[in-house]
């Protein structure tokens, strides 16, 4: 099966994607990883102005099949929690890189560490 790993996005090896929106990244889970979890039926995202390092727990995903954490990309301060996907979790399931992003920070480090896309589909 192929999953979509759009060209314009940055990855971590922990399966969130990282889009660069002018002075903030907009965060979520790769097409992959949403459907390693299966039906996704709760997300826990963290209160805005929480600041986070990298690699730090930031969330918590549950499906019908797993329970999974969801880790900051980098280092930074949320600015932004999608509370779409809080009341309608299959977003993250259904639009994994459009309505079902997770939350939007203001980056503390530049993103050249994480992986390209070519990187990820290796």
């Amino acid at each position: 099966m192929s999953f979509k790993v759009p060209n314009n996005l940055h990855y971590t090896v922990s399966h969130e994607w990282v889009e660069r929106r002018d002075e903030v990244i907009r965060v979520g889970i790769t097409d992959f990883a949403q459907d390693e979890l299966g039906d996704i039926v709760f997300v826990e995202l963290p209160e805005q102005g929480a600041a986070f390092k990298e690699g730090e727990e930031i969330g918590v995903i549950e499906s019908i099949k797993a329970v999974s954490d969801i880790y900051a990309p980098v280092s930074g301060e949320i600015v932004t929690v999608n509370e779409t996907v809080l009341n309608e979790p299959e977003y993250i399931n259904d639009e994994p890189y459009q309505r079902g992003w997770m939350i939007e920070m203001v980056a503390d480090d530049d993103l050249e560490h994480l992986l390209t896309p070519t990187e990820y589909r290796g």
